[in-house]
């Protein structure tokens, strides 16, 4: 079984905060519901699109294969079911950050993945970047929920 680094449901809050960048992109804001974490994140909506208030579920993988093997970095046609049969749109990435600002009670880790161009924050519990390693190969899976 595929173990997650991390999974939520989001709801979208705002699309495009500091205006409209790229024909085919959008950057969309969202909130987690479980773990209250802020997602910044750049989807290709021209293939997905993403409205404000759209429920979407959110996970993290470092492996599509059903039974939690590694990623190989290859690709192999085939029948072979993975993770990603189960979403509508994936993206695959390096972690290239992971920092955390705040004091007490109120730190908040930052983690920062790079999808060839697209990227993603994810702010919140520093217990969840903990899972993370820095330059680690990262799995995206959406589905609207």
């Amino acid at each position: 079984m595929v173990e997650t680094l991390f999974e939520d449901i989001f709801t979208v809050t705002q699309k495009d905060p500091d205006g409209k960048k790229f024909d085919r992109v959008n950057r969309i804001e969202a909130r987690s519901e479980q773990f209250d974490m802020f997602m910044l994140l750049d989807v290709n909506t021209e293939i997905y699109p993403m409205r404000v208030k759209d429920k979407f579920m959110m996970v993290l993988a470092s492996t599509l294969n059903l039974d939690g093997t590694p990623d190989t970095g290859y690709f192999i046609q085939g029948n072979k079911k993975s993770l990603a049969d189960k979403f509508e749109y994936v993206m695959h990435g390096k972690l290239y950050r992971i920092s955390e600002e705040g004091s007490g009670k109120h730190v908040k880790a930052d983690i920062f993945v790079s999808f060839g161009g697209l990227l993603m924050q994810l702010r919140g519990d520093p217990s969840i970047a903990a899972k993370f390693e820095l330059d680690q190969k990262i799995f995206l899976l959406i589905r609207k929920v």
